[in-house]
Parts: C-alpha cells; structure tokens; sequence
C-alpha cells in the first residue's frame, strides 16, 4: 500500500484523469478499501479541492470547478506539453505574453532535467519561416519574468549598438512587446534611474539572489512609457497625421503602439516615426486609410516621391 502521501497524490491523478469514479474503482486502483478512500477524500477537500460525491449504489466521486485554482499534477508528456505551448504563445502578440512568460518560469523550475532536455529538443528543431517574426530567447524571457515575478535584482551584460557590451546591474520591473521586439523596463542601480533594455541584446542574465521592492514607474502606463523612451531614441523623423477612420479603427490596423488622438467618431491624429521617411510612407499606404500629413515635412516629401513611382510603375508618369 502507498504511503499516505503519496497516495492522495495518486489519488488526485485519479481524479484529474476523467470526470466519473465510482468508490469501488478508486479503492481498486489505489488498492486500498472504500473507507480509506472516503477518507483521503476527505483530506483533499481540506487542502482545497472540490471534490462532489454521489450518494447510492454506484455513488462515487468527481473533481469540480471551484472558487480558487488548485495546484494540477501533469504526467511527462502533459508538463513538456504545456512548457512547450506557453512558449509558443509568449511570442504571439495577443495581450498574455508576460503572463505566459511567468507561467512558463515557474513550470520550468520544477521541471526534471529529463523533460527539459525534451522541451529544449523541440525548440532547437523548431524553424522559423523565412520572414517571419524572429524566434525568442525563451531562456532569457524566462530568467527576466521570473526575476520579476520574484522581485529579484539581475545582472547581466549588454550590447550596445556598434557591438560595445557593458555590465549591468538591475531591479526589472516590466516586460513590454513591441512588435516583433522585448523590452525591459528597469531601474538601474549604478545609474540611480529608469533605464529600457531590449531583451534580444542581453547576454543571458544572471539572478543575484537579492530582493527589492518595486518602484513607482514614473508613468501612468508602463507601455506607454516604454513606447516613448524607445521611439525617442530611435526615431529620426517624426510626423503627425490625420487619419480618416475611427481610433478604434486605427489601433486594429497599427499594431504597434502609437500615440493616436480622437478627434471625432470618423477622423484622428496619429503620431508616427521612423527611421527612413520612405519606408514610414509605403508602410502607411498598406494600412488602407485616407490619411494627410499635419505636421513632418519629410514624410510629405516621401509620399510625393512614392506617388511618382506608383504613377510610374502604372505606365502613367512623365519619366517612361
């Protein structure tokens, strides 16, 4: 017979495997008597798992729905299952990516070293298509959302842009998406300030095992912020556009976050940047919305040069 523990822990697999038991299965497969199994039942509901009976001759035992999520047990293959589908929607943009993230950390700490190696397999035989967003450093993500969840400084090193790498010290406070990019929103403790770290440039960071307390972020929005601080550095040209489609409309096309403004039901203004006013034009064309340029002269002359190559290509302009 297995020891106490371990039997209402095989008991719980049990009940997690199918909906129905009657008392006489259980007390079958876990070969102990019906008493035994009353009473384990019993002790599972006192740690927190909703277990109904059913009275009379086929009375038994199933696993319900209730008010608080109480810990799952998951054979080898389920674990490596769902490690590997966490990481996959950690790279969609769909709103839950920080949250698969943290899921991910905390699954993968306790995972056995055989179904690591399994998880890690299926990732390093996994392909990208050709022009599709690029894969993630789950590794990373998961080292940082951890050390979020945990409120635990990092350190790491980071590469600039020229290929210069330099120490960091750090308490991470946010993770935010843009695009097909990660960035880390933190406070770094050698520049007493608030610094924005793309995850893709941080050479595998390192937990120090030091606890802090999370800082006010000085914005009401922490994407928001991220957006500005990132788009401030790297925006060249800059432009301000009126848009003619609701906002809600326009936060569907763009799915990057922009600064969008409403002005009516019908019309807004958005801010825009680039790096490049010609790619920021062909790039606005594919949106498929009646749009003028307010205020950035670079992009007014970068539309102007696409109309005439358009007007060319279509067998139409004065250059043939």
């Amino acid at each position: 017979m297995l020891e106490t523990s371990a039997r209402l822990l095989a008991l719980l697999s049990l009940l997690q495997l199918k909906r129905d038991w009657t008392s006489a299965e259980l007390a079958n497969r876990l070969e102990v008597s019906t008493r035994t199994v009353r009473a384990d039942i019993g002790k599972l509901r006192s740690l927190g798992y909703p277990v109904d009976a059913r009275s009379g001759v086929a009375g038994g035992y199933r696993l319900s729905a209730g008010t608080a999520m109480p810990p799952l047990l998951l054979d080898d293959d389920e674990a490596v299952a769902v490690a590997i589908g966490l990481g996959a929607v950690a790279t969609q943009r769909i709103g839950v990516e920080e949250t698969s993230l943290t899921a991910l950390a905390k699954l993968e700490q306790v995972l056995p070293a055989r179904l690591r190696r399994r998880v890690e397999a299926v990732r390093e035989a996994t392909s990208v298509v050709p022009g599709a967003e690029p894969p993630l450093d789950l590794s990373v993500l998961g080292t940082v959302a951890a050390a979020i969840r945990g409120r635990e400084r990092l350190r790491f090193g980071y590469t600039k842009p020229g290929d210069t790498e330099e120490a960091r010290h750090i308490e991470p406070q946010r993770l935010v998406t843009w695009g097909p990019l990660w960035y880390l929103l933190a406070w770094d403790l050698d520049r007493d300030d608030w610094r924005v770290f793309r995850v893709d440039r941080m050479v595998p960071p390192a937990p120090t095992g030091a606890r802090f307390q999370p800082r006010e972020i000085p914005a009401d929005d922490a994407v928001e912020y991220v957006v500005g601080r990132v788009s401030k550095a790297a925006w060249t040209y800059r432009a301000r556009v009126l848009v003619h489609a609701s906002a809600a409309t326009v936060a569907a096309k763009i799915l990057v976050p922009v600064h969008i403004e409403e002005v009516d039901e019908f019309t807004c203004h958005v801010e825009v940047g680039s790096d490049n006013p010609d790619r920021l034009a062909l790039w606005m064309t594919q949106l498929d919305i009646d749009i003028e340029v307010i205020d950035g002269d670079e992009l007014a002359v970068a539309f102007r040069r696409l109309s005439t190559r358009l007007r060319r290509a279509a067998g139409g302009g004065e250059h043939r």
